[in-house]
């Protein structure tokens, strides 16, 4: 607690993740506590971390959703302030949160969202006007256990704050159709869990609508290729993992 105003813990889960992690813990030097969760990295990550002044802890990876709830639960106090190792947050961001009271614990907070691709701001398509919620109190919301895409779900409707998180993900163009397939195994997983058995008849016009959407309806296609990529990930997102599905019933072994 300073003053009235409580105390902020600044979450962070990583796995060789020094590329962007010196900025992203530096946009957060005005919260009390810095907390980078790891898992396993063989990079200088969890130097850059310490030498940051966060505070370090490990966690074999549990998915993506369950990482972060366990940094949640390791936090030292319980307003939560949520980035990803290759995002930080701009001075105005800084500054809207430094203005809040966080008198109502039942408040939660969200932010727009800019992602870059190489030094390219992707403006439109899927990512285009992007926001996401971050900063909450964790008696009152939490991460989704999702393996992938998880998010924070609030009891509450957020409140969009001024300013932006940078997001710096994607190296190039090729990263962008890198991370899609990577993650279609961890999505079929998430199906099978479930129990769900695509239809491959319904494959071509997924993939045609999603691609379609992204480029032409959301003017994916104003970003120029980039925009064309990006079109393409979403083809992936949106079949490469019920194909995997089904391929389970042709040779389990895949």
């Amino acid at each position: 607690m300073t003053g009235n105003r409580p105390a902020l813990s600044a979450v962070v889960i990583t796995r060789d993740a020094g590329r962007h992690l010196a900025a992203t813990l530096a946009s957060l030097a005005f919260c009390a506590e810095r907390l980078v969760l790891d898992s396993g990295s063989t990079d200088d990550t969890v130097a850059i971390a310490r030498a940051a002044g966060a505070r370090v802890e490990h966690q074999p990876f549990l998915g993506y959703g369950l990482q972060k709830r366990r940094a949640v639960e390791l936090a030292a106090h319980d307003w939560i302030l949520s980035l990803d190792a290759d995002e930080s947050l701009d001075e105005e961001a800084t500054a809207a949160i430094q203005a809040l009271d966080l008198a109502d614990p039942q408040g939660c907070y969200a932010f727009r969202r800019r992602t870059f691709v190489g030094e390219r701001e992707v403006r439109h398509g899927p990512w285009g006007g992007e926001t996401v919620l971050r900063l909450f109190h964790r008696r009152h919301a939490e991460f989704s256990p999702l393996p992938v895409h998880e998010q924070v779900e609030a009891r509450t409707a957020p409140r969009l704050l001024p300013g932006s998180i940078l997001h710096h993900s994607f190296t190039d163009s090729a990263d962008v159709i890198a991370r899609s397939v990577r993650y279609a195994r961890l999505k079929a997983d998430v199906m099978r869990a479930k129990g769900q058995r695509p239809s491959p008849w319904a494959l071509p016009a997924r993939g045609a609508a999603n691609f379609l959407k992204s480029y032409v309806v959301q003017s994916g296609w104003r970003d120029g290729p980039v925009g064309f990529v990006i079109a393409v990930s979403r083809v992936i997102d949106s079949t490469l993992p019920r194909a995997l599905v089904l391929l389970d019933e042709i040779d389990p072994a895949s």
